[in-house]
Formats: C-alpha cells, structure tokens, sequence
C-alpha cells in the first residue's frame, strides 16, 4: 500500500525519471518511490521510449511528459522545467538504484545545496551489476580529476543519475545548459560548483539493470563516453581559468 507523502520537512520531494529503454521496469520503480512516503510527485520524461512504455507509466500516479529531443541530458533539463516541488532527485528507472535511498539524500538535503550518489563503494555493488573493474576506475579517474581541478569536497564517481539539488540551484544554473546527451551528469556536477552552491556525495546501493542500456551495455560507447566526460571537465577548467584571468 503506498503511503501518503510527509514531504520532508516542510519541502515536497519531486522525482525525475528519464526514460528510453525502461519498459520492463518503470512501473515498478514508481511505485517504489511513492511507497517511501516522502515522494510528492514524480515526473517521467519520455524520450522517445519503448513501444509500451507509456502504457506502462500510465498505470500509476506519475505525470508523463515527452522529450523529442534525444539524449540524457535534453530528457533530465525537461525534467527540470516540469518538476514543481522545492527538493528535486534525479534517478533512473532501471532497477538499478534503491527507492529507499532516497532518505540517505534527503538527511543530507538539510545540510547541502546538493547531495549526489555514488556507485563505487564495493560493499554496496550487487553482483551483476554494470559496475565492474573498468566502469569503476574509469568513474574514480574522473571523479579525481574533477576533485582536484576545482578543489573541491571528495568525489568518487561522475555518472551516478541518483542525486538531489535544491530548487534554488537549478534555478540559477539551468540557463547555462549546453550538453544534452549522455555526458550531461559531469555538466550538472560542474556547474554546481562553479556557482558555488554546497555539496555532498554519498554511497548508494548499486544493482544489475533490467534490460541492457543503450550506451553501458557496449564498452565502445562507455569509453567514447568517458572521454567526452573527461573532455567537458577540461573544457569548464580552462574557461573558467580564462575568465577569472580576465576580471583581474
């Protein structure tokens, strides 16, 4: 039985769900959302999905809305324009995170602007899940890189969808979008930093996906992935250098 939502504390909760390939699973990931009690409304952004998919999010209390524009980043900045609620979560409809995680984001809400997951502590990775050796590493390097360039807290991963942001943050940022495929994550992360709005990463269960990805599910694409990610932080990097130069 879903219970009512509490909201938390005095914020109500939006989730945001970009959907493609999630036919198979998104019924239930909605209805493991609203269960928790704290989720006010969630807003699925149909990205040109599966035959079917809107049938299925139609059995439930979600609002659909349609992206035509294809890619990760064009269904999430949708998202964005849609969600009403004052704590926005971020997550994928896949099976592979944990509804009941969302509390681990919303503690730390009270406390950040923004609280992002992270998939690569090893306790918290169910075997079968797409994260092996390889995705792993290649999520630490770049988190690191991304640590260390902009000083920042402590980062271990840059592909994670699972996160919070204030209403406040994506107000101020969202203007300033440029990506819209699958290396949009590393742009949401940037901008939150480089507008100074405080964050926080914490670990997050971690399951095998059902169904295969479009983009994880072939290790060409990942890496051509992980480049374009570690590109688009080297990018930030060195506009940002330029233009701190320029106003001395």
């Amino acid at each position: 039985m879903l219970r009512k939502a509490d909201m938390w504390n005095n914020r109500r909760v939006s989730v945001i769900f970009p959907t493609y390939n999630e036919k198979e699973s998104i019924r239930e990931a909605i209805e493991d959302f609203f269960a928790t009690g704290y989720v006010d409304e969630i807003i699925v952004v149909n990205n040109n999905a599966r035959e079917g998919t809107d049938r299925e999010v139609g059995k439930t209390r979600a609002i659909q809305v349609f992206e035509r524009k294809q890619g990760y980043g064009y269904a999430i900045r949708r998202g964005f324009e849609e969600a009403t609620s004052d704590l926005i979560v971020l997550c994928e409809p896949d099976g592979t995170f944990e509804a009941a995680d969302i509390l681990k984001l919303l503690v730390y809400s009270d406390s950040f602007d923004a609280v992002w997951g992270t998939r690569t502590n090893i306790a918290l990775i169910e075997q079968g899940a797409n994260m092996g050796m390889f995705m792993r590493c290649g999520n630490v390097a770049a988190a690191k890189v991304m640590q260390n360039l902009y000083n920042t807290s402590r980062l271990t991963d840059v592909g994670c969808t699972y996160k919070l942001f204030k209403k406040e943050v994506i107000e101020k940022i969202k203007d300033k979008f440029n990506v819209g495929s699958q290396h949009f994550g590393p742009e949401l992360m940037l901008l939150t930093i480089l507008n100074g709005f405080s964050f926080v990463e914490i670990p997050v269960n971690y399951y095998k996906r059902v169904g295969k990805s479009s983009v994880t599910g072939h290790k060409s694409k990942t890496f051509i992935l992980a480049i374009k990610m570690l590109n688009l932080i080297m990018v930030y990097f060195f506009r940002n250098l330029f233009v701190r130069k320029r106003k001395k």
